[in-house]
């Protein structure tokens, strides 16, 4: 199996699920091992890069927010040319880039990436959602690399059962991989590192 470099990785995702939540713990879990990049999609501002930066995720130059303006989901999938165009930057300033997370703007659960701007795809829903979220399908859902079920905290809050999400997302996804996570405390980040691990052969530390 022949690894692209840097690997491209979409995390899409319903706004509000942990998608900036899910890129901050695995630039904070990744960056001391890998050479790696941040390019986020907002509809008309850079909130998310920002955040990141000012949450030491990477030094600035290391993560693009890029406007997509209008619908988000055209920006990483009919017409991916600005996030492409944001990947060559990065590339010309670091060429020995090792891991590049894509992170879209909240999109919905048809929402999917370009096999032109990523290799693997994570998506990224959560519990305050619902437990009926994983059996709406979906690309997302059905088809992402992996799934993460994210906020399971807040599972006796709304009601969900952990118990009939699980059910239901392999029902949904056969052997495709799925996490339970609460990325606010860590839970989970281990699970999804060992996959980047083992399904796409990153060379990350355990």
């Amino acid at each position: 199996m022949i690894i692209p470099r840097p690997l491209k990785i979409g995390i899409g995702g319903p706004v509000g699920s942990g998608k900036t939540a899910l890129t901050e713990a695995l630039c904070l879990r990744l960056r001391d091992a890998l050479d790696m990049a941040v390019i986020t999609n907002d509809i008309y501002t850079k909130e998310d890069a920002e955040f990141l930066v000012r949450r030491g995720a990477l030094v600035p130059e290391r993560v693009v927010g890029v406007e997509t303006g209008g619908c988000p989901h055209t920006a990483i999938r009919e017409d991916a040319s600005v996030n492409l165009e944001a990947v060559h930057g990065l590339l010309e300033r670091f060429p020995g880039l090792d891991l590049l997370l894509i992170e879209s703007g909240g999109d919905n659960l048809a929402a999917t990436f370009s096999p032109e701007l990523v290799d693997a795809t994570i998506y990224v829903i959560d519990v305050a959602g619902g437990e009926k979220i994983p059996r709406k399908g979906g690309p997302g859902i059905t088809r992402s690399d992996l799934l993460v079920i994210n906020k399971i905290d807040l599972a006796p809050h709304v009601g969900a059962d952990l118990g009939v999400m699980e059910r239901d997302a392999r029902q949904q996804r056969g052997a495709r991989p799925f996490v339970f996570t609460n990325l606010r405390t860590g839970d989970g980040v281990d699970a999804i590192v060992a996959w980047l691990r083992k399904d796409l052969l990153l060379a990350v530390p355990a």
